[in-house]
């Protein structure tokens, strides 16, 4: 029998085109393997209904045409579920499609799907919302915020976004309790790491796992203004965790106790978040798709 598979695709995501998508899939898409349908998505939370009804309809594959927001709505509705999560990475960063080593290559990501290589990976929660690459607050969470507002999408946007508020932002105090440890710090930016990377290849937490049910809590300390490219080299030479302003604690559940409420983003996307805020980790809770040299 054939596998049902069903393409979620966000038309906005990257500010990329997808007119010639379904096309792409017909033709690279293995028919005698996969039985697929295409719907483009209309607005925010239209991709999470879509793939609750295809856990229903008894779809085998979901996949998420678009970038870590449109694989965070996909694969929030599909976490504890038989079915599993396929990407087209279609974004500005595509965090989560790097890490795992899927081809950024279109076509090739398409042909990746025949290959069908299947792995479990973690998931984890926020309060309550999930993630699967990347979550964060302070100085990385005000730039999604930010970011979310511009017309122009794209990493060159998200860059300028950062140096244009990176004379404004202020660090803030928080009180991090990492299974049951407490450690107060002043930070720049907390991130929480399940992949190693943001996106585009910037690597916050070089040896961070999918697979070992942990989350990555990376505190940025603040640090002088004029070393903020040497920051960002490193993190583009997975030598960020080998800075003094980085410190990196693993762990399964952690509470943070922040001055005052703000944004956080999850995969990318801003939440307005109060000053408590609880992370735990959904181990093997997954089923998703990867590139054939990802190593687990």
């Amino acid at each position: 029998m054939k596998r049902k598979a069903l393409f979620i695709v966000n038309p906005v995501s990257g500010g990329k085109k997808k007119d010639g998508l379904p096309q792409l899939i017909q033709k690279h898409l293995d028919a005698a393997i996969f039985d697929a349908r295409i719907i483009f998505t209309n607005g925010v939370s239209h991709a999470r209904q879509l793939t609750k009804k295809a856990v229903v309809d008894n779809y085998d594959l979901v996949i998420a045409v678009g970038g870590d927001g449109t694989v965070n709505e996909v694969a929030s509705a599909l976490t504890g579920t038989n079915t599993t999560l396929g990407i087209i990475p279609f974004g500005s960063g595509n965090g989560l499609s790097r890490f795992l080593n899927i081809p950024m290559d279109i076509k090739k990501a398409i042909e990746s799907l025949n290959i069908g290589r299947t792995e479990v990976i973690d998931s984890a929660q926020a309060n309550g919302h999930s993630f699967f690459n990347m979550a964060g607050m302070g100085f990385d969470a005000h730039i999604s915020e930010v970011f979310s507002h511009e017309k122009k999408r794209g990493f060159i946007t998200y860059i300028k976004s950062s140096f244009q508020e990176i004379t404004k932002y202020k660090p803030q105090n928080y009180r991090i309790k990492i299974d049951g440890a407490l450690y107060e710090r002043e930070a720049f930016m907390l991130s929480f790491a399940n992949s190693s990377q943001y996106g585009n290849n910037a690597h916050v937490s070089p040896h961070a796992s999918v697979q070992d049910g942990l989350i990555d809590v990376c505190i940025i300390k603040a640090f002088p203004l004029w070393r903020f490219p040497e920051m960002g080299l490193r993190m583009f030479t997975k030598t960020a965790d080998k800075s003094g302003f980085v410190e990196i604690i693993r762990g399964k559940n952690i509470q943070i106790e922040r001055e005052q409420p703000g944004p956080m983003h999850l995969d990318g996307e801003p939440h307005n978040f109060g000053t408590a805020t609880e992370i735990n980790v959904l181990p093997n809770s997954l089923k998703i798709i990867v590139g054939e040299n990802y190593k687990s």
